[in-house]
């Protein structure tokens, strides 16, 4: 079988046409044997003291070996290592010897080495992976004033292991999959047996076991897109979003000890949390590093800023539409000169301005982001006042949105409510105050209807109405 092993992994992988492919000639006890791997996912250092291992094992020693498994067990000191067993669905002696050499391949790719020995019945896998990536730090998006200051990373186990150091305890379950016909990206579904829903977590294996893709090229993203599109939950036109996205395995560790699954992602610095509803995107991590009356001050500016960022500018469209209605409190924010763009365009142009900023931040080098600030501060200031595109109350309105929308942990649901805002803005621009209690309906139903990926409604517990619930998300109790 040795020789057919190698015919097969010598006629599939493309050893000699791609470099860091490669195939090691070893002599184990008097034995050929080879050593399949790819360079630059391993370790060179385990590398090589597995080799000088095998090439010290002399004829006399491998005498009474007369299987892969007995010479792993008696002659392969090595922890990581394993055998490829063939799967049921293979029958005959060739199936069993190519899906063998099928599942080798794949465990290559993912940084583990295969050993074929002349004579011996099973190809042998030993873990000499070590992939390139950067160190633990904290998540730029999720930083914590008291909190822990690790993160995850693009390394499938380490970011396992975060979590796995905070919850040290038997329930806890961790399930691989691989995903995608050509990437076969490694999927992993953390979980509390103990505690989490059976019914969601057996259609979530399921699916993940029988999703069909050819590359999950974008991560977490395109197994979400997938997973929801086999479920029959994907939408495009629904803004809000259906998991909870957090780079922090504290935050991970700590939803999936109250019941949650996590996914978690080669590749990926973001492990994904279902399901969720829209209150669990109110909560942050500093709400429990601090004592209970500061957590809670946190939670609710979150949420009075929620409402500040989906009501503020469309109500003001109404202030200056009905300004015979408008309380004498608020009305020196009413401009008293007339102005050459209507309100609704200079919202619309200012919420399509912002967000232009925001991605040419993200592309800006850091030497030149000064520079960017500055341009920025007089085009959608002094400038444009001046210029009399926009007044000073819009701008003003717009630079309260924008500084109130970083308060919100979830990036995903900041676009759901931006969106919402922009049909509100619509609304009450051109139809004023009707026009607005349409367009807070519509909103209001689109949340409603909104179903989690466990068939639940996205407004739970508001929807259906649970209180002991509901007053858990909105206060924080004890630890």
């Amino acid at each position: 079988m040795h020789e057919k092993y190698l015919e097969i992994l010598r006629r599939d992988l493309p050893i000699g046409e791609s470099f860091d492919i490669l195939e090691r000639k070893i002599k184990v006890g008097g034995l050929n044997g080879s050593i399949f791997f790819v360079d630059g996912l391993t370790d060179g250092t385990k590398t090589q003291y597995i080799l000088n291992y095998l090439l010290s094992v002399t004829p006399r020693e491998m005498r009474n070996i007369k299987s892969s498994r007995q010479f792993m067990q008696e002659r392969l000191p090595y922890l990581d290592s394993h055998l490829i067993i063939p799967q049921p669905a293979a029958k005959t002696i060739d199936e069993k010897i190519n899906d063998c050499c099928k599942q080798a391949e794949q465990k290559m790719y993912s940084g583990l080495s295969v050993m074929t020995i002349e004579s011996f019945d099973m190809l042998i896998v030993m873990d000499t992976r070590e992939y390139p990536g950067r160190s633990v730090e904290e998540p730029e998006k999720e930083k914590s004033l008291r909190g822990a200051k690790d993160g995850f990373t693009e390394n499938f186990m380490e970011n396992i292991s975060l979590i796995r150091r905070r919850i040290r305890d038997n329930n806890l379950i961790i399930k691989y999959f691989p995903v995608g016909d050509v990437s076969k990206t490694d999927i992993a579904a953390v979980y509390m047996k103990d505690k989490v829903d059976k019914e969601l977590l057996a259609r979530i294996e399921s699916q993940l076991k029988n999703l069909k893709a050819d590359y999950l090229t974008v991560g977490d993203q395109s197994l979400l897109e997938n997973l929801m599109k086999s479920i029959g939950a994907y939408s495009t036109i629904n803004p809000f979003p259906k998991v909870r996205y957090s780079q922090r395995p504290d935050v991970i560790s700590a939803h999936i000890a109250e019941g949650k699954i996590a996914i978690i992602v080669d590749n990926s610095p973001t492990a994904m949390l279902l399901p969720v509803s829209v209150f669990d995107f109110l909560q942050d991590v500093d709400d429990y590093y601090f004592p209970q009356l500061t957590g809670n001050y946190f939670r609710l500016l979150r949420t009075l800023n929620f409402l500040v960022i989906l009501f503020l500018t469309p109500i003001y469209i109404l202030i200056i539409e009905y300004k015979e209605m408008t309380p004498e409190i608020l009305k020196f924010f009413v401009p008293e000169e007339n102005f050459a763009v209507p309100i609704l365009i200079q919202f619309v142009l200012l919420e399509l301005a912002i967000d232009g900023l925001k991605l040419a931040s993200l592309n800006t080098p850091s030497s030149l982001g000064m520079s960017l600030s500055v341009i920025g501060a007089l085009i959608l200031g002094e400038f444009s006042i001046n210029s009399g595109w926009f007044i000073p109350q819009t701008i003003l309105c717009m630079a309260v949105v924008a500084l109130a929308s970083f308060t919100q942990p979830s990036i995903e649901l900041s676009y759901g409510i931006k969106f919402s805002r922009l049909l509100m803005i619509l609304g009450a621009g051109i139809f004023g105050i009707i026009g607005f209690v349409v367009s807070v309906v519509i909103s209001m139903v689109m949340l409603a209807s909104t179903k989690t990926l466990s068939g639940d409604s996205y407004l739970y517990p508001l929807v259906p109405f649970k209180w002991e619930r509901l007053k858990r998300l909105l206060f924080r109790g004890g630890k």
